[in-house]
């Protein structure tokens, strides 16, 4: 076998990341992460968080992400290893519908994954904030943190 064609554990991990966001079981997504992993959005808009600190506040924060986007499937994935044995590139899209309009979607992201012991330590998202309007996220209350 390749080295290439081995998995592991970062690819495991964003591997069953999908599952669960396919599945749409959120609290299993957020179980992925260390208790005191982070999630960071770089792009992310005024009135968005930018950095979630702790597998509570990652719960907290994708508690309600199905009522918004229904993600059907995955349409396009790039893996890239890096030579840090705990950090992994993924660029994917997903074929999605917003819930509130029934609109077809399909958000695109780039993460880079930190994993440590099979559970993500760091999580930096960086994904289109346009796409908020179109699945009626707001900058809710007690979900910011600028």
């Amino acid at each position: 076998m390749r080295e290439k064609d081995v998995m592991d554990d970062r690819i495991k991990v964003f591997e069953r990341a999908k599952e669960l966001l396919l599945d749409h079981d959120m609290m299993g997504f957020a179980n992925l992460w260390a208790v005191d992993g982070t999630i960071e959005f770089p792009f992310a808009p005024a009135g968005r968080p930018r950095l979630l600190e702790g597998r509570e506040a990652v719960r907290e924060y994708v508690r309600d992400y199905a009522d918004h986007i229904d993600l059907r499937a995955v349409a396009h994935q790039v893996i890239h290893r890096t030579e840090d044995p705990e950090v992994l590139i993924v660029e994917f899209s997903m074929d999605a519908v917003a819930v509130s309009s029934g609109r077809p979607l399909r958000p695109s992201y780039i993460a880079v994954i930190t994993v440590r012991n099979g559970e993500i330590a760091s999580y930096r998202d960086y994904w289109n904030p346009l796409m908020l309007s179109e699945v009626g996220f707001g900058a809710e209350e007690g979900r910011t943190n600028d």
